[in-house]
């Protein structure tokens, strides 16, 4: 990459998923600067070769493009529109890629802000984990105006395996990531009970993990998350209280549309029971154990996160 293609990229935002994605675009060539609420996520991204930066808007100083992977919409809305918030430093013709799982109707608001100061929005959630984050293999579900992809280009193309477009008004990308976070809580809270259902019937959970990832009823989170509970490892990769929020989001659109969601409607009450047993903050396999406690079952156990 020569210095006129690289960019300047702020990104918000250092967990798991947005640590890899600094990384992968700094593998790419690109300068990035980062911040985030825990000063260690800082020093790490320093570590890797990025700026760390003291606040969102310390961060976009200079910056082309502002990537944000927090939370939900509220935390998107304080990176942008609070106290030392991006938007009181991009300049016009900037693009700020959000990638928050929220709901529609929020996205398009945070796009019609960004509109009123000339700033770009791309409603760009994304799907794939921490590994693919780091490799840049991510999937991103993005809509927006043909401008904001093109300003967003470079980061997604350093971020991404796969980039959807599929519109160009913010809520687009927004709904197809709820209906994969609906897909994805089901199957999280299936394989949860699938695998301690095995152990009820005594069966060996490491080899009913190697059974059914050879067979039909594989699903993409059981091969995934299954693992974390053979290795009694729950330090969290994607958390108990993201699936709360996520179906939570799901159930309430589902309500006002006056449509039945029945499964994933189990799958949150699920989640939360886990939430409520004080798991919330770790790994969303975790329901496994919350199931385990329930019937007096004993799962391996290691590094409990």
């Amino acid at each position: 990459m020569t210095s006129s293609t690289a960019r300047r990229i702020a990104l918000i935002g250092l967990g798991s998923m947005g640590l890899g994605m600094a990384r992968a675009c700094l593998a790419a060539g690109h300068g990035v600067s980062g911040f985030d609420v825990n000063p260690a996520s800082v020093a790490a991204l320093a570590s890797a070769g990025g700026r760390g930066a003291h606040s969102p808007a310390d961060a976009a100083q200079g910056a082309d493009i502002a990537v944000i992977v927090v939370v939900n919409a509220a935390q998107t809305e304080t990176v942008l529109f609070g106290p030392d918030g991006l938007a009181s430093v991009l300049t016009a013709g900037s693009v700020v890629v959000s990638c928050a799982t929220m709901a529609p109707d929020a996205a398009r608001a945070l796009a019609a802000r960004c509109a009123e100061q000339g700033i770009l929005y791309l409603d760009a959630p994304m799907s794939g984990g921490a590994v693919r984050a780091g490799t840049g293999e991510l999937t991103f579900m993005a809509s927006g105006a043909p401008e904001a992809f093109a300003a967003g280009r470079p980061a997604l193309d350093a971020m991404a395996g796969k980039v959807y477009e599929l519109g160009d008004e913010a809520g687009i990308g927004a709904s197809f990531k709820i209906v994969n976070q609906l897909l994805a809580g089901v199957h999280i809270a299936a394989a949860c009970e699938a695998i301690t259902f095995a152990s009820k019937l005594g069966l060996d959970i490491a080899k009913v993990y190697e059974v059914i990832t050879a067979s039909a009823g594989n699903s993409w989170m059981f091969e995934n998350r299954v693992p974390h509970i053979l290795e009694g490892d729950y330090s969290p990769r994607s958390s108990v209280n993201i699936f709360t929020k996520d179906l939570g989001i799901v159930s309430d659109i589902g309500r006002a549309e006056t449509f039945p969601l029945p499964i994933a409607a189990s799958a949150l009450q699920l989640f939360l029971m886990t939430a409520a047993a004080g798991m919330g903050k770790d790994d969303d396999a975790s329901p496994a154990r919350m199931i385990a406690q329930m019937t007096g079952l004993t799962l391996p156990s290691g590094q409990d996160g």
